[in-house]
């Protein structure tokens, strides 16, 4: 065989070697089965009040869930967070960070190439080799290039890249995360203060009720007709709903420090708007995504995918260290003994460089064993947020039937105790019963009020917490947008 042709040999040999990547081609996890989050079928929770709700099974959730409600207000409290908040600004640059270190990570697909100039004063040594003179003093000034490229024989390099991307599509989906964990508690936080806002108004209604009553029990006790124990009773329930309401006011003012702080404000900072809770509309349509479906819309479950891959990029680097490695170096320049002489000699080198990794003591061999263990430790990881989000789906699901149910309830209970007030009321103008009779009437309907309240209010924050664990709509929202646009 020739020399060029022995030479052909060896670069297709090598280009063939090159093409080969050791470790597994990560395939993300299978989804599940079309099949419902448990064991039944999916009902719609019923009509209360007007107000009816319908699943769809297998619909796409909208990014701007948050609309559904029907609040301008609520609308501007969350386009402000996304637009303010720091913990999305740091996600973003976070997602940023990934992209620019991936691209950094490309640049060992390509030759690197450098230049030096160098200079330097020495004195030699008669022992040293290569010295015509001894003990001579000289100067040396050099101007050079190299090229180095690495053959990624075993794929090592290609892994490690793969790796990075994975990376960015965590640092992606961790965006999608903050995104929707953000509007989730804006949503959240203003339905709750709402309720507590409502709520402040009824019990210092209730109490006001209360004093009413006990002054008509100062009266009827002075005049003989009931017992000082009344008097106590009612003393001991006026304070325990003074109690009441203040704690209801210190939530409503740290729901409003919260709101301000989810949108990049401080508390002074930050004018909130009045949202009446009965001005927030229930959604009528509820889109649930199948579970297969879910697995590939939930920003956590993607995160663990991720990971995943991450994991099983690493099985692939540890893999390619066991095997030899391949970098081709060429070099070439010129020098003297000024600058004036730089150009007057020249000097070149090429020539490949093989590293056989042949005893490591075990190191690399025993660090493989720990990346398929880490991977193990990432695939159970995933099995585990998917199981998590299946049984939060399934709770929420059940929830919006069973809160359906307590408010149906509620409301009964509320027209029954205004139905008796309006008896006692009539009752009373005709003589028949006694003036306190009514206010104890009237203070049980503000009881039922409050707690039809409370119903009301985590009624719309289960809708909203469902949204959040179907994923928000945020795969085709301006979180994801901005993970296919970052450069």
């Amino acid at each position: 065989m020739s020399a060029l042709g022995l030479r052909y040999a060896i670069l297709c040999g090598l280009s063939l070697l090159a093409a080969c990547t050791v470790g597994p081609d990560f395939t993300p996890p299978q989804a599940p089965e079309r099949q419902p989050y448990w064991q039944g079928t999916l009902a719609d929770p019923q009509t209360v009040q007007g107000q009816g709700q319908r699943f769809v099974a297998g619909g796409d959730l909208a990014w701007n869930w948050w609309t559904l409600f029907g609040s301008p207000p609520l609308d501007g409290l969350v386009r402000q967070a996304i637009e303010r908040n720091p913990t999305l600004e740091a996600a973003q640059a976070s997602l940023r960070q990934s992209h620019d270190l991936l691209q950094a990570g490309q640049g060992v697909y390509y030759p690197q190439v450098g230049a030096s100039l160098a200079g330097r004063r020495q004195r030699g040594s008669a022992e040293q080799p290569g010295l015509a003179v001894a003990d001579s003093v000289f100067s040396v000034v050099t101007l050079g290039a190299t090229v180095r490229y690495v053959l990624d024989v075993a794929g090592g390099q290609r892994r490690a890249v793969e790796g990075l991307q994975a990376q960015a599509d965590l640092q992606t989906f961790r965006l999608q995360a903050a995104y929707l964990a953000l509007t989730g508690n804006v949503v959240n936080t203003a339905i709750a203060r709402a309720a507590y806002g409502a709520q402040v108004q009824a019990t210092e209604r209730l109490i006001g009720l209360l004093q009413q009553q006990l002054s008509v029990a100062d009266a009827q006790v002075r005049g003989g007709t009931l017992a000082d124990s009344a008097q106590a009773g009612l003393r001991s329930l006026i304070a325990t709903n003074e109690a009441q309401l203040a704690d209801v006011r210190l939530r409503f003012i740290e729901s409003g420090h919260l709101l301000a702080s989810l949108a990049g404000a401080a508390p002074n900072q930050l004018t909130l708007p009045d949202i009446p809770l009965d001005s927030l509309r229930l959604p009528h349509d509820l889109s649930v995504s199948l579970p297969s479906q879910l697995v590939r819309q939930r920003p956590d479950i993607r995160m663990a995918e991720a990971q995943l891959h991450q994991a099983s990029a690493a099985i692939g680097v540890a893999t390619a260290a066991l095997f030899p490695g391949i970098e081709l170096t060429g070099s070439y320049g010129t020098g003297g003994t000024s600058l004036g002489s730089l150009f007057s000699g020249r000097f070149w080198s090429i020539g490949p460089t093989v590293d056989i990794p042949l005893f490591q003591g075990g190191r690399l061999w025993f660090e493989r064993k720990a990346a398929l263990e880490a991977y193990r430790q990432a695939d159970a990881a995933y099995r585990q947020v998917v199981l998590s989000a299946f049984s939060q789906v399934a709770d929420l699901l059940d929830a919006l039937q069973l809160d359906a149910l307590a408010l149906q309830k509620r409301s009964e209970a509320a027209q029954a105790a205004d139905a008796a007030l309006q008896a006692l009321q009539v009752s009373y103008r005709a003589g028949l019963v006694p003036y306190i009779d009514v206010l104890v009437a009237d203070v049980q309907l503000q009881q039922a009020d409050i707690a039809l309240l409370e119903a009301t209010a985590q009624r719309r924050q289960a809708t909203a917490a469902l949204f959040v664990a179907l994923g928000g709509g945020g795969w085709n929202g301006p979180a994801a947008q901005a993970g296919k646009e970052t450069p």
